[in-house]
């Protein structure tokens, strides 16, 4: 199992915003330049952030920029606003299996409350992490090397 990329650019593109924000407008095209990827997936995740009310977007060049406190937003927050999967449906069970077998008949029944858990322990862990958190780490890091 992956989570897809969106998550991580996410995230960097949230950091790039408080990061920059007193420094340049940022835009699409600036955030696209520091993540290497097509300006397009970036207005895209842009949108699932807006929605989200994660970021703000001013059009033309306005720039985007954090919507509230950044000890506010959690890595659930992103994860749940760009990985457009429906709750508690992380794993996504093959759809036929064969009910003339006992493995295949009592597989999902098996599996549910397993999944589930481990569903649950993740969004706990996504949840105990906010944009703060990597500000800070980003913070030192840029300590640590100066």
């Amino acid at each position: 199992m992956q989570i897809s990329s969106r998550f991580t650019i996410a995230v960097h593109m949230l950091v790039c915003m408080e990061a920059f924000r007193d420094e340049y407008k940022v835009t699409s095209d600036f955030l696209a330049a520091s993540i290497q990827v097509n300006p397009v997936i970036i207005r895209r995740i842009l949108s699932q952030l807006r929605d989200a009310g994660i970021i703000q977007v001013k059009r033309g060049t306005g720039g985007a920029f954090p919507a509230r406190p950044l000890e506010e937003t959690t890595f659930l927050d992103i994860y749940r606003a760009v990985e457009c999967i429906e709750e508690n449906t992380l794993f996504h069970f093959h759809e036929n299996p064969n009910l003339n077998c006992p493995v295949g008949k009592n597989i999902h029944n098996i599996l549910d409350d397993k999944l589930l858990r481990v569903q649950e322990a993740m969004e706990r862990e996504l949840k105990a992490i906010t944009l703060k958190n990597v500000m800070d780490d980003l913070k030192a890091c840029l300590l640590d090397n100066a």
